[in-house]
């Protein structure tokens, strides 16, 4: 890219890569976790929330190493190296129906945890070590424009890699004679634990999607059996998928071994007194005392937006399963076909890869004509625009019924309160506007700010902050299936606008400490 520092786009790809691997098993991981082991909304959501918060808290432990050792090239090879370890620990296929839940789900949550370990080492590492990039002044100006390109790389492997996980998935189903149906798993766990004391219309709904799951036509004459059998096959073709996140990231690891000389030294550059060691020196105590305290602030309010965007993986994910007509995208690629509800995990990446140049463009333009919003200024809109996102998507919630009355419902009647697709494409367009606003002009702003002996730290406290957001997900899930679904959306409303307005009465002291 014109006016960038050589090795941006080096970190970009590898990140890239990591990200696509990465992304496959998130586009997939809550529902896997329900069809996996049978659990409900709320017990898959505290699994998810405690592996989302780990990944970033984690990263602060990474930080630490890497400013401690002054190591950061070697620490983020290890991070890629480990995190293969752990999406191995769950791409090996294990029978489903688990014939023993407390130890497979045991070793389901190790492998989170090896991922998660490994992503700490190697994420924040990479986004400090991109902003090293920077610290020269011929480049300083385009800090901004340089992290806005690194975000849209990261999210072409995320676009892509929902399609894979859903691929590799109805792959397998199709192999063995099956059509995918995203009820199916759940209603099979409840046959198998209650039989014909099945609620509702549950057992009706079971027999008829059965029915219709066999792609020649079989009939289906015992229930017991083809639960057994479904189960292991879509769940397989989960596991498979994770083995696609693997050679990913083994393709990440080579893209970044060798363009591995065009990334700054750390380690050097303290010891040749560089530019950013000379700052170090100069900077007081107050002032860097003030950039910290600038620091965490903005990471108190950025909370409140992770905990309603990274919902997107979870009570996002489950109401796109449950309330939006999945028959309409159906995708026939011969072998395999591209159906299901992670296909929406694909329209937040594409949607930052289109908007990116669109807003970095705006962003340009108010400047040339000296109006350019400070990045504090940003966020804070970024926050509003979020709660735009959900009142969006609670309007169209105000007359569907709670997930316990959909339970109750015949298939005919829930297919007919379905709504369209295209609700879950405008939500994501409006919350990808919000994040290009907020997420890669957040890591900008902690380059900037952050005192420079600190750079590896601050970012970590970065993704520590987004831990904290993330931790409280499983709220999401919590709300999803005890309140209507209207008012589940309210609450991200109200979180993301009250973090707005006091973003906007901290903006005046916050670019204060940024100039």
């Amino acid at each position: 890219m014109k006016g960038q520092p050589k090795g941006l786009i080096a970190a970009a790809l590898a990140n890239m890569g990591e990200r696509f691997g990465f992304y496959i098993m998130m586009a997939i991981l809550t529902l896997f976790i329900s069809s996996k082991f049978g659990l409900d909304e709320a017990t898959a959501g505290y699994i998810y929330s405690g592996f989302y918060a780990s990944i970033y808290l984690l990263a602060l432990v990474g930080g630490i190493i890497a400013d401690k050792t002054k190591n950061y090239k070697a620490t983020i090879m290890w991070g890629l190296i480990v995190m293969s370890v752990g999406y191995l620990l769950i791409a090996i296929p294990t029978p489903t129906p688990v014939p023993n839940l407390g130890l497979y789900l045991t070793l389901t949550c190790l492998g989170l945890l090896v991922i998660a370990f490994g992503n700490g080492l190697f994420k924040g590492n990479l986004q400090a070590l991109v902003g090293q990039m920077y610290d020269n002044s011929e480049f300083s100006a385009k800090r901004e424009s340089g992290f806005q390109i690194f975000y849209m790389f990261i999210n072409i492997g995320g676009f892509f890699a929902p399609f894979v996980a859903i691929g590799v998935r109805n792959w397998w189903l199709k192999v063995n004679n099956f059509d995918y149906n995203a009820k199916l798993p759940a209603l099979c766990h409840e046959y198998l634990a209650k039989g014909e004391d099945m609620v509702g219309e549950g057992l009706s709904n079971l027999s008829s999607y059965a029915s219709a799951a066999h792609l020649d036509g079989t009939p289906v004459s015992d229930l017991g059996a083809f639960c057994n059998t479904y189960l292991d096959v879509f769940n397989r073709g989960f596991h498979y998928a994770f083995i696609a996140a693997i050679v990913m990231m083994l393709i990440s690891l080579v893209i970044y071994m060798a363009n591995r000389r065009q990334f700054p030294d750390p380690s050097k550059k303290s010891a040749s007194g560089a530019k950013a060691s000379a700052e170090e020196v100069k900077m007081s105590a107050q002032e860097i005392r003030q950039r910290i305290y600038a620091l965490f602030a903005v990471f108190g309010v950025v909370i409140f937006f992770w905990v309603s965007f990274h919902q997107n993986g979870y009570s996002l994910t489950y109401f796109a399963r449950d309330y939006v007509n999945l028959d309409v995208i159906n995708i026939d690629l011969g072998f395999t076909t591209i159906k299901g509800a992670e296909i929406f995990q694909s329209v937040n990446p594409f949607f930052v890869v289109f908007l990116t140049p669109i807003i970095m463009w705006f962003f340009g333009w108010l400047r040339k004509r000296n109006i350019e919003v400070s990045t504090p200024m940003k966020i804070a809109i970024g926050m509003g625009i979020a709660a735009a996102a959900y009142v969006f998507l609670m309007l169209f919630s105000l007359a569907l019924p709670t997930k316990t009355e959909l339970a109750g419902m015949r298939a005919d009647e829930v297919q007919s309160l379905l709504v369209t697709p295209w609700v879950m494409v405008g939500l994501y367009f409006i919350l990808t506007v919000a994040e290009l606003f907020i997420s890669p002009l957040g890591l900008a702003f902690v380059s900037k700010v952050a005192p420079p002996h600190m750079q590896g730290l601050m970012q970590g406290f970065w993704l520590a902050a987004t831990a904290v957001g993330n931790a409280l997900l499983f709220v999401g899930g919590w709300l999803y299936l005890h309140t209507p679904m209207w008012a589940t959306w309210a609450v991200f409303v109200a979180a993301c606008g009250l973090s707005m307005l006091v973003m906007l009465s901290m903006v005046r002291w916050l670019e204060r400490v940024t100039k």
